[in-house]
Parts: C-alpha cells; structure tokens; sequence
C-alpha cells in the first residue's frame, strides 16, 4: 500500500505555505465546485501531534437533509419499483423517472416530511483512512459556507474548541427549489 502523502512533512510544509497566503487559511480543492452551501478545502493541522494535511469536504445541514431524505426516497421507491435503475439516470440532469415512479417519489417526500422523519445536525466525521492526509465531513446549521465559515471552522477544529449544536434539525425538502 502505498504511503499516504497527506502525512508527508514536505507536503505538509507545501500545503501549509499555499494556506498562509489565505487569510482565512485553506486552499479550494481544485477539481470540486464550490457552491454557497458546499465547499471542498484542504488545511493543515495536528494529529496525534503530527502535522497533517485534512482534506474536508464542509456543507449546510440543509443540504445534508437534502441528501438524507433523497437516499431515503430512492431507497424506499427501488423497493416498490425493483426494475427501474437510479444509476441509470445519475449523470444525467434531464433525465426524468417515468411518471408513476415520478409520484411515488414524491409522495414519499410528502410524507417524511410531514412526519419530520429525516433529521440532521451539525457534525464532524474524520476518515483516518483516506487516500491523502485525512479526510473531514462537516454538517453545519448554517445558510453558506462562506470563507469565514471556513475559516473559523479550521481556528476552532485546529485549537480543539469546536462547539457543535447538537439539535436534530429538518428542512422541507421544497427549500431546495428556492433561491
């Protein structure tokens, strides 16, 4: 298995030189789009008194509902429709499900909703066994993730003083077509 080079000191050093040059002290992953509720950054830290670089993908609570809720709907309809292939249709934007399958997804929405079946809150999953350095999942309650978010995430994360809130919240699922 080949050494993880996100433990490397010189990529360590490379990595802490490029997030000194931003204010806010992170560097975009360069392959992911950043979008007002999901960024991918990496930033430089301690673990287990060794310096490292994380790799973390940071989002709104409210897309991570949105992403819960649509596995859970995805789930629920291929058990209702066995012969219809989601991944048929996962790169492909325009590509509707047939009618039937369609409504039964939507009622289903409906219904989760209603009964606020889906709930999230704010989080932090490390993956110690990532292909470079470490990897970070952050659900934060919170409308963009801005630089500032970011940033005070990694101040925070990296003094060991992060405060989660640890409220179980629900969107409607219909939040994600406004805006």
């Amino acid at each position: 298995m080949a050494s993880n080079q996100g433990f490397d000191s010189a990529v360590v050093a490379d990595y802490q030189a490029k997030c000194s040059s931003n204010p806010f002290g992170f560097v975009l992953h360069p392959e992911e789009e950043r979008t007002p509720e999901y960024a991918r950054v990496y930033f430089t830290g301690a673990y287990e008194g060794r310096e490292v670089v994380y790799d973390a993908v940071l989002y709104t609570l409210r897309l991570h509902h949105e992403s819960e809720m649509y596995s859970i709907v995805e789930e629920i309809t291929r058990k209702k429709f066995p012969e219809y292939s989601f991944q048929d249709n996962d790169n492909t934007e325009d590509t509707e499900p047939p009618e039937e399958i369609a409504m039964h997804m939507a009622e289903t929405i409906l219904s989760l909703e209603e009964d606020e079946s889906v709930r999230v809150q704010e989080h932090v999953e490390m993956d110690l066994d990532s292909d470079f350095g470490i990897g970070v999942n952050v659900g934060l309650h919170v409308d963009e993730i801005t630089d500032e978010r970011i940033g005070g995430f990694i101040r925070d994360f990296n003094k060991g003083d992060l405060n989660l809130d640890p409220t179980l919240y629900t969107f409607l699922f219909s939040d994600s077509d406004e805006g």
